[in-house]
């Protein structure tokens, strides 16, 4: 058992007492929502209110002795004996963490059903209304960072619902049992490691520490990592205070982000495009960038037939494949998928800015006779390419990009429209 050094100078063991926890109140192919960059799901669900189940926590003397092992490798890292003691009080394991985080991988949608939320007509509205509240404080975080305010909005809506939902879950319990228990327990811990130093350094107590059963916090969702890298104090009052009711520190900490990574003030992250009859698939990659310019030489324009205005170099972006939508992304999609690096999320925040600055909805048809694979279907399909001869490099269950390229080598060899779109219409195929 390890042994801390309380306030009093007396050592004693980091749990000494066990009281319950103190609960405070991807480039063309299936589309799907899957674990992915800062947060291990995307959230277009939460602008409607869902039941929040009952958290239930377990006595588990392997956590215990999980946690008391851990405390010297906080202490190794410069968490102080009494932040421990602070933060794991009363803190127990959460079985409720493990089953949300095995059950991950089964979350699918397709990108229409995933942008039917993440940009309707209530998450729109709303947005408009939080901006038209906080237009001065984000005009000044604007003004400020140079990431256009719509997207600051957008990027709020898809993680909490403008601040409606949070999440009450105790940071220091979820990533504790997630460390101990979960898929990743070396990425959890560090970013325990994290959440303990933010607790250090002042910024909030303990018990108010809330966010996601991951571990994600406040208004935009930061996780603790991200946190400690990028949040900054907006009103100056000395603290950079995600979880408050006023929004301010997490929006401008969204906006420090971006731009961090390169936001580019005034490029669109995407612009819809028609393509030519007869395009080649093979271009859209995003390893195949083009000037506007060049890709209307092509036959690729925006959607009333006009070049789309020069940008900088684009890539072409097939989310259903050739029967959906089509897209010219810009640097500032890469710079929205460093927050999340799910294809959807970036075209649900920029899709969303858009509509929240005016502009049209998407006007191309989706295919939505289509249904997302399954996780299961989606393993298949990697082990009957690869089978097959077109190896994915992996049987992980995610269309990726090497997916993507057996996908389209696949339909190369069958005479099909090479547009990589992993359909069931091409598992039943291959069956």
């Amino acid at each position: 058992m390890g042994t801390s050094v309380g306030a009093a100078g007396t050592a004693q063991s980091l749990r000494p007492v066990l009281r319950p926890a103190e609960q405070p109140t991807q480039a063309a192919g299936q589309m799907t929502v899957v674990a992915s960059a800062l947060r291990p799901k995307l959230r277009p669900e939460n602008a409607v209110p869902t039941p929040t189940p009952v958290t239930q926590v377990a006595s588990n003397p392997g956590f215990e002795r999980w946690i008391n092992s851990f405390e010297g490798r906080a202490r190794a890292q410069g968490i102080r004996a009494s932040t421990l003691q602070a933060a794991f009080r009363g803190v127990q394991y959460d079985p409720d963490v493990i089953r949300r985080d095995r059950n991950q991988s089964e979350f699918t949608k397709t990108i229409w059903e995933y942008l039917d939320s993440a940009a309707s007509d209530t998450r729109i509205r709303n947005g408009k209304a939080a901006l038209r509240k906080h237009r001065r404080k984000l005009d000044a975080i604007e003004a400020r960072f140079g990431v256009e305010k719509e997207v600051v909005v957008a990027v709020w809506g898809l993680e909490s619902a403008y601040g409606e939902y949070r999440g009450k879950n105790d940071i220091i319990q979820s990533l504790a049992t997630l460390a101990y228990d979960g898929r990743r327990g070396a990425f959890f811990e560090e970013q325990l490691i994290a959440a303990l130093k933010i607790l250090q350094n002042g910024d909030t107590s303990p018990r108010n520490m809330t966010g996601s059963w991951a571990g994600a916090m406040g208004h935009t969702q930061f996780i603790p990592t991200s946190y400690l890298a990028y949040a900054v104090d907006f009103t100056g009052d000395g603290r950079r205070d995600i979880w408050s009711d006023d929004p301010s520190d997490a929006l401008a900490s969204t906006a420090a982000y971006l731009k961090r990574f390169g936001w580019i003030k005034g490029q669109p992250w995407g612009v819809e495009v028609q393509l030519p009859r007869g395009f080649n698939y093979a271009q859209a990659s995003r390893k195949i960038t083009k000037t506007p310019g060049q890709w209307a030489r092509l036959g690729v324009v925006d959607m009333s037939g006009r070049t789309v205005p020069n940008y900088g170099k684009a890539s072409i972006l097939l989310p259903a494949g050739g029967q959906g939508a089509a897209f010219m992304i810009f640097k500032n999609f890469s710079v929205i998928e460093r927050y999340n690096t799910a294809d959807a999320y970036v075209i649900g925040v920029g899709h969303l800015s858009d509509r929240i600055k005016g502009g049209p909805s998407i006007k191309a048809n989706w295919p939505r006779g289509d249904r997302a694979l399954t996780f299961a279907e989606r393993k298949e399909m990697q082990q009957r390419l690869t089978r097959a001869g077109f190896s994915t490099q992996g049987i992980d269950g995610r269309i990726g990009p090497k997916t993507i390229e057996a996908v389209r080598a696949y339909q190369r060899s069958q005479g099909l429209v090479q547009d990589g779109y992993a359909s069931l219409s091409l598992l039943k195929r291959l069956r």
